[in-house]
């Protein structure tokens, strides 16, 4: 099967954001069973909180054109860090390189050489294993609600 593309997502147009929306809601239904919590924030997320957020998107469009994953992430004020608010794939679509393509992408086109945070479940093992895998330091583990463990990483330009 060809490899996904990259473009950046407008969520304005309504099929893309449906599709988003979709995605999104697939992708984190199987990290909740990974990390034992149906509580991730985004899974009660209607289409228009979605679409209301400030963030940037871009996506892995198959060549069918339907979107396979997407990135999201909000833009720092001042020169902080960039930070990664969603990285999501299609479950039809996990194990082909999808979020490792996004990241990619995002890391050396969109933000070369700026610091870089996310957070995930602490035992989402596929996440954990791709930011280790890109060059992102785990930091320490916190829980922002009881039962859910959550993971930090951050990566430092030149630290590597």
């Amino acid at each position: 099967m060809p490899h996904p593309r990259v473009r950046p997502l407008d969520l304005a147009d309504e099929a893309t954001a449906v599709a988003v929306h979709r995605i999104g809601r697939a992708a984190y239904t199987v990290e909740a069973e990974l990390i034992g919590f149906d509580g991730i924030p985004a899974l009660g997320e209607s289409l228009d909180e979605m679409r209301g957020r400030a963030l940037e998107w871009l996506g892995a469009v198959g060549p069918d054109g339907a979107v396979a994953g997407f990135l999201a992430w909000e833009e720092p004020g001042a020169g902080g860090p960039v930070s990664l608010d969603r990285l999501c794939v299609d479950p039809a679509w996990f194990r082909r390189g999808v979020a490792s393509l996004l990241l990619r992408h995002a890391l050396e086109e969109l933000f070369p050489g700026r610091p870089v945070e996310v957070t995930t479940g602490a035992d989402n093992t596929p996440a954990v294993a791709l930011y280790e895998r890109l060059g992102f330091v785990r930091g320490g583990d916190f829980s922002p609600v009881p039962g859910l463990r959550m993971a930090s990483f951050t990566l430092t330009p030149g630290a590597a």
